[in-house]
């Protein structure tokens, strides 16, 4: 319900020793009766602070979720992947469960769960690292140890625009114990997270932080995503930290694709331009990315060169400090900027912890802007 004093945008405070500035709380908002007005302060509080959080919310219903959702673009009425998620050779079709009378909106989470929105005897399987990354964390230490499963955006990368924004509603959520996610990269980093958490870095932050030369190169190159992506990549394994594909030549072949229209495959500028701020975000899906296309007009075509570049530009961004791990309660609706940050699952439970969420976003009805685009 709106609160007496009206609605209030209070930015997230950093743990002790994070880089983390982004997020924010918003109170006194109805959502199911958004006014023009809360509308705008939204708006202007997901593009300033990327990640937005309301709490106590587990009233909204799917409609009032994907309204909210298509309000950042009205022309945009499609589930971000389309129907490309139906597909069975596709990673995405095992995570998601479509609400009947709101096709716009997905059920995601962990366990058995009878009856939700008209969906009955589901079972709901959180994604787990170890169906995914080319290594995995022993078996033994599966319930106190973790890993990022895959850093992302949503978008569907071929033929549909990826979407301006992904709403999150936490409707059962498992708690009281933390595992530690683990990089397995060499490093040693790692980092103690909440149970299911939800991890965000900004893309604003992972461009601020490279040399001038480097931003140099992601402002005047562009990312070649393959096609049916989400197929391709289903043979191949990830990397450790979650950010990006081990290069093993087990991609789907193109001609095993399902057809290809050429004019649907899609090169995106590396950075993408925040429509309020002005910001750059080196904005990138690592698992999809085939070819970088540079400014001299040369095409880097070997996939593990392609990868090595894109990870090595990436992974400062992920380190630690940078993450914001989201602690989940029953209730929690989150929106955030799914041009402006990267985000995975995380974490690993056990059958009977049931977790149930929903989730909407809808391909955007443009592309995003690139540096010089106004």
């Amino acid at each position: 319900m709106p609160s007496a004093t009206g609605p209030v945008v209070q930015p997230l405070t950093p743990p002790e020793g994070s880089k983390i500035n982004f997020g924010a709380t918003i109170t006194g908002i109805d959502i199911e009766n958004l006014t023009d007005s809360d509308f705008a302060l939204i708006r202007d509080a997901l593009f300033t602070h990327q990640v937005v959080i309301f709490k106590s919310q587990s009233h909204i219903s799917p409609r009032a979720q994907y309204e909210l959702t298509n309000r950042f673009d009205p022309l945009a009425t499609s589930y971000g992947h389309g129907k490309t998620v139906d597909a069975k050779r596709s990673i995405l079709h095992p995570d998601l469960k479509t609400i009947p009378h709101q096709p716009q909106v997905q059920v995601i989470g962990n366990g058995f769960v009878s009856s939700y929105e008209g969906l009955q005897n589901i079972t709901l399987r959180h994604p787990h690292h170890k169906t995914f990354h080319a290594t995995s964390i022993p078996e033994a230490d599966d319930l106190t140890h973790t890993r990022f499963y895959r850093w992302h955006i949503d978008a569907a990368l071929y033929v549909l625009a990826p979407p301006i924004v992904t709403t999150l509603l936490a409707v059962k959520v498992p708690s009281g114990r933390r595992q530690i996610c683990r990089y397995d990269d060499g490093t040693g980093d790692e980092l103690s997270v909440p149970l299911g958490t939800t991890a965000f870095v900004s893309s604003c932050t992972s461009y601020d932080i490279l040399s001038p030369k480097d931003q140099a190169f992601c402002r005047s190159t562009r990312v070649e995503y393959a096609p049916h992506p989400y197929i391709w990549m289903s043979g191949a394994k990830s990397r450790s930290d979650g950010l990006g594909m081990v290069s093993q030549g087990k991609e789907i072949p193109l001609w095993d694709l399902p057809p290809i229209e050429q004019d649907k495959i899609q090169i995106l500028p590396m950075c993408w331009k925040n429509p309020v701020t002005g910001k750059l975000a080196l904005q990138v899906h690592p698992s999809a990315i085939r070819k970088l296309h540079l400014a001299d007009g040369t095409v880097i075509e070997d996939l593990a060169e392609v990868r090595e570049i894109v990870h090595r530009l990436q992974r400062p961004g992920i380190a630690p400090e940078y993450v914001y791990a989201h602690d989940w309660e029953e209730g929690d609706f989150v929106l955030f900027h799914n041009r402006g940050v990267l985000h995975s699952v995380v974490g690993a439970f056990a059958e009977e912890e049931v977790r149930l969420f929903r989730q909407c976003n809808v391909a955007a009805s443009e592309f995003p802007l690139g540096p010089d685009d106004e």
